[in-house]
C-alpha cells in the first residue's frame, strides 16, 4: 500500500490528467497548464532518485509515479497552443520519457527535468514568483485563519481536525520532505487543491495570500535563521544562487544544497523564508568584484598588456570599491583613505611601467587593505552607535560646506537691503532639495548611480562651484572698504541685482547645496543598508538641529558685524572654500581616470580640506590661489587710488 506522500503524488497526478484530458466545468487557462506541468516535472526531478538507484528499481510504487508523470508531462505540452518551440518542448519531453524508461542516473535525470521545466517557462512565460516579497506576518496570520485546522499551529500536521483524516494532513516540520519542495510547488497545491484529499483549493485568497502562507508554511521544517543571516551577509556564492525573487520560489532546499552544502542550504532556507524582504534590500557590501579586477589587472601586466591593465585597475576602483566607500567611510574613514592611496599608487606604477614584481607588491599591499575592509564591512561590525554617529558626521560634514555659502549669500543680500531677491536663494537650495530627492528615487528604483557617474558628477560640479566661489571672493573682498561698498551702493548696485544676477544666485544655491546633497544620498544609501534606519534616523536629525544653530549664530552675528568685516571674512571664507573645491574636484576626476595621476611623495592626504598626494590637484588649488591673489591685490590698488583722492566720490 502506498504511503502517505506517495498517494499524494498519485493523486496530483490523476488531477493533472484530469486536467489535461478530459474536459472540466471549470477549464483552466493556458497559465494553469504550464504551471500543472512545471510541478510535475518539478516532482520529477526531485523524486526520481528515491525510485532508481544504479540503474535498478528502488521502488516499484515510485517508479510508476515517475513514468506517469513523464507522460502526462509529454501529453500536456502537446495540448499546449502552438508556438514555435512546441514541437522542440516534445521532442524534449519524449527523451525525458525514454530516460526513465532506460533507467538512466537520477542526476541525468533531474537535469533533463529541470531544463525542459526552464525551457518551458521560456516558450510559455508565466509568472513563477510573487510581485513582491511575500509578508511573514500576513503569511502567519492566513496560515492561522485557514491551514492550522488540519496541518497544527506548529505545521506538524497535528491540527485538531486532523484525527480520521486520509492521507493525512502534510507535516511541514519534515525535513526530509521539506528539502524536496519548493516553494512554487507549495503554492500551486494552495490554489489548486489536492483531488481526493481534504485539501481543498484556496483560490479565493489573493496571490499575495497565497505567496505569504507557502513560504511561512516552507519554513516550518528550516528554524536556524541567525546562521541563514550570516550565510546570506557572508557568502557570495549565497546571493549569486538566489539573486531574486523567482529563484527563491523555484529552488528548493535540496537544489540549493548543491551548490552550497546541505548545512548552509537549510540556513539560508531558513533566513529567506522567514524574511523574504531580504532579497529586495541591497546587498552587503564586498570586495570581489575589486579583488577580482585587480587580479585581472595584474594578469594582463604580467603579458606586457598596459592598457588592459590600466583599464581593468580603474574599474576595481570605480566597479569594486568605490560604490562600498560610503559605508566604509563611516565604519573606518582611515582605512578607506589608505584603500583609496594604495589603489591610486598601484595605477600609476602601472602607468609608469615599473617592474612587474613591484607592481605585484602593490597589488598585495591592496589585497591586504582589502582584507581589513571586510572585515570592517562585516554585518557584526555594525551597530545603533556607529551607525547613529556616521549619520551625524555625514550630514555635518557634506551640509557644512553648502550651509556657510547660503549663509553668506543670504547675509549679503539683507546688508544689502534687497529682500526682493532672498526668495531666489531659497528657491536654489529648496531646488536642490527636492532634485536630491529625485536622484534618490531614480538611484533606487530605476538605475544605479556608477562610481564612475558619482565621480564625475561629483569632480565637475566642484570645479564649477570653485569657478564661481573665485569670482565671488574677489568681488566680496571688493566691497571689504567701507567707502568702496558705499560707491557700489550708489553706482551699482540696480545693475548688480537685476533679475538676471538673481537668477545667477539661484543657479549658484542650486549647485552647492546640490552637490552635497548627492554626496548625502550616496552615504546615506550604503548605511540603510546594513545599519539601523532608526539610527540614522536620529543622526540625521541631530545634524539638523546643529546645522540650523550654526545657520542661526551666522545670520545673527552678520546682523551686527560692520560692513567692512563682513565683506572682509565673507571673502576670506569663500577663498577657502573655493581653494577646497578645486581640489576636490580634481581628486574626483582623477577616480574617475579622466585627470592623470602625478604622485607627490611624502605629501599629505586630506580629502576633507581638498588636499591629495599628487600633483593635478596641488596645481589647481595654487592656480585659484593665485588668481585670488591677483583680484585680492587688484582690489587694494584700487582703494589706494580711492583715498588718494578723497573728493572725487563726495
Amino acid at each position: 500500500m502506498p504511503s502517505a506522500r506517495r498517494l499524494r503524488s498519485l493523486l496530483i497526478a490523476l488531477a493533472a490528467i484530469g486536467g489535461l484530458v478530459v474536459p472540466t466545468a471549470q477549464a483552466r487557462t493556458d497559465a494553469d497548464e504550464v504551471q500543472t506541468i512545471w510541478r510535475l516535472l518539478d516532482y520529477v526531478a526531485v523524486d526520481y532518485g528515491g525510485a532508481i538507484a544504479n540503474g535498478e528499481v528502488t521502488s516499484p510504487v515510485e517508479y510508476a509515479e515517475m513514468t506517469e508523470f513523464s507522460a502526462t508531462v509529454r501529453k500536456g505540452i502537446e495540448a499546449l497552443p502552438a508556438s514555435p518551440a512546441r514541437a522542440r518542448l516534445v521532442g524534449e519531453a519524449g527523451q525525458l520519457q525514454m530516460a526513465i524508461a532506460s533507467k538512466v542516473d537520477p542526476g541525468k535525470v533531474a537535469g533533463q527535468a529541470r531544463g525542459l521545466a526552464a525551457d518551458l517557462l521560456a516558450a510559455y512565460p508565466v509568472p513563477l514568483a510573487p510581485r513582491s516579497a511575500p509578508d511573514p506576518r500576513r503569511g502567519a496570520q492566513v496560515y492561522l485563519e485557514n491551514c492550522a485546522s488540519c496541518h497544527g499551529a506548529r505545521g506538524d500536521g497535528n491540527g485538531p481536525q486532523a484525527k480520521g483524516l486520509d492521507p493525512a494532513p502534510i507535516d511541514f516540520t519534515d525535513v526530509g520532505r521539506a528539502r524536496k519542495r519548493s516553494l512554487f510547488a507549495l503554492y500551486q497545491v494552495i490554489g489548486q487543491g489536492l483531488e481526493g484529499t481534504s485539501m481543498p483549493s484556496f483560490a479565493h485568497l489573493p496571490s499575495d495570500d497565497r505567496w505569504a502562507v507557502a513560504a511561512y508554511a516552507g519554513g516550518f521544517a528550516f528554524r536556524d535563521v541567525a546562521a541563514g543571516r550570516r550565510v546570506w551577509n557572508q557568502t557570495p556564492a549565497a546571493r549569486e544562487l538566489v539573486p531574486d525573487l523567482q529563484a527563491f520560489t523555484s529552488l528548493s532546499p535540496e537544489a540549493l544544497g548543491r551548490g552550497l552544502g546541505s548545512e548552509q542550504a537549510d540556513a539560508l532556507t531558513a533566513y529567506l523564508r522567514s524574511d523574504p524582504q531580504a532579497l529586495t534590500t541591497a546587498s552587503p557590501a564586498t570586495l570581489s568584484v575589486a579583488r577580482d579586477k585587480l587580479a585581472q589587472s595584474l594578469a594582463a601586466y604580467r603579458k606586457g598588456n598596459r592598457s588592459e591593465a590600466e583599464r581593468l585597475a580603474l574599474s576595481a576602483y570605480l566597479d569594486g570599491f568605490e560604490p562600498i566607500e560610503p559605508i566604509l567611510t563611516t565604519r573606518d574613514s582611515a582605512l578607506m583613505a589608505q584603500i583609496e592611496s594604495a589603489m591610486s599608487d598601484y595605477r600609476v606604477s602601472i602607468a609608469q611601467g615599473v617592474p612587474v614584481e613591484a607592481v605585484a607588491g602593490k597589488a598585495e599591499a591592496v589585497e591586504a587593505l582589502f582584507a581589513d575592509a571586510e572585515a570592517a564591512l562585516s554585518p557584526d561590525a555594525a551597530s545603533d552607535a556607529s551607525t547613529y554617529v556616521g549619520a551625524l558626521t555625514i550630514l555635518l560634514r557634506e551640509g557644512l560646506e553648502a550651509l556657510l555659502i547660503i549663509v553668506a549669500m543670504i547675509a549679503f543680500l539683507r546688508k544689502a537691503e534687497r529682500p526682493e531677491v532672498l526668495p531666489y536663494v531659497h528657491g536654489g537650495w529648496i531646488a536642490a532639495l527636492a532634485a536630491g530627492g529625485a536622484t534618490w528615487a531614480i538611484a533606487t528604483y530605476a538605475i544605479s548611480i556608477s562610481g564612475a557617474n558619482r565621480e564625475l558628477t561629483e569632480g565637475f560640479g566642484s570645479l564649477f562651484a570653485a569657478v564661481v566661489l573665485v569670482w565671488v571672493g574677489i568681488w566680496m573682498h571688493g566691497k571689504s572698504h567701507a567707502e568702496s561698498w558705499q560707491r557700489y551702493i550708489r553706482e551699482a548696485m540696480g545693475k548688480a541685482l537685476s533679475r538676471r544676477s538673481a537668477w545667477f544666485l539661484f543657479g549658484l544655491a542650486f549647485l552647492v547645496v546640490y552637490r552635497e546633497v548627492f554626496e548625502t544620498i550616496l552615504f546615506f544609501a550604503a548605511l540603510s543598508a546594513q545599519g539601523s534606519r532608526s539610527a540614522i534616523a536620529a543622526g540625521a536629525g541631530t545634524a539638523v538641529v546643529i546645522l540650523a544653530a550654526i545657520a542661526w549664530v551666522m545670520l545673527r552675528y552678520s546682523r551686527v558685524l560692520p560692513i567692512g568685516k563682513f565683506f572682509a571674512y565673507s571673502s576670506a571664507l569663500i577663498a577657502i572654500l573655493s581653494v577646497v573645491l578645486a581640489g576636490k574636484g580634481a581628486g574626483a576626476l582623477q577616480e574617475a581616470g579622466l585627470l592623470g595621476i602625478t604622485p607627490l611623495a611624502h605629501f599629505p592626504r586630506f580629502p576633507a580640506m581638498g588636499i591629495f598626494p599628487s600633483l593635478e590637484p596641488l596645481l589647481l588649488q595654487l592656480l585659484a590661489l593665485a588668481i585670488l591673489w591677483i583680484g585680492y591685490r587688484y582690489n587694494s590698488r584700487q582703494h589706494s587710488r580711492i583715498e588718494t583722492a578723497p573728493g572725487r566720490w563726495g
